[in-house]
């Protein structure tokens, strides 16, 4: 976390507690520290990283420093509504509540081809998505591996045809954290 703080300004766990603890991660407190591991159902995940820079200084300093009452409400449910999908494993209710209705509509901004991506993902099949971090990487989710591979020839698209150059990775999220690995000796 500290390394966070470093790179970031700001020390939180986001994204070594799912590192260590693997799977998806609820941080509720970062002081007290208070980690919670969530259960899911089976997603995969298409990511688009652009080869551009959003510096997260950058990415911060434009966010509002005020939140109407009306915003923070819709985003608490959403918030509770992913909680409840994934430990419901409804998929339905997962993409219904991955809606961020505060930090992606003015971060979005800084990344060319987002809204093209996100809504030719969800017409793809996608549950939904958005921003990874500060950006510029793109992130959605599915429930099957074939809308997964769908998604990322799109995305390939999107950016091929804005001539950015970027990279993009399909995978499934592994609920294994960090593990030791057996030692082999060597011989000479």
């Amino acid at each position: 976390m500290n390394g966070e703080k470093v790179a970031s300004g700001v020390k939180h766990a986001d994204n070594i507690a799912p590192a260590i603890y693997g799977g998806i991660t609820l941080i509720r407190s970062i002081f007290p520290l208070d980690i919670v591991q969530l259960s899911g159902p089976p997603l995969f995940v298409t990511v688009v990283h652009p080869q551009i820079e959003v510096r997260t200084a950058d990415a911060r300093q434009i966010l509002r420093k005020e939140v109407q009452l009306k915003s923070a409400i819709r985003q608490w449910g959403n918030i509770a509504g992913l909680v409840a999908g994934l430990l419901k494993q409804d998929y339905a209710l997962i993409g219904r509540s991955l809606e961020d209705v505060i930090i992606e509509p003015v971060r979005s901004i800084l990344i060319p081809g987002f809204d093209d991506v996100k809504s030719r993902s969800r017409q793809a099949g996608a549950l939904g998505g958005g921003i990874s971090g500060s950006g510029p990487s793109i992130f959605m989710l599915s429930e099957k591996e074939s809308t997964a591979n769908e998604v990322e020839k799109l995305m390939q698209d999107v950016y091929s045809r804005l001539g950015i150059d970027f990279k993009t990775y399909v995978t499934s999220i592994s609920y294994d954290g960090v593990r030791l690995l057996p030692v082999t000796a060597h011989q000479p």
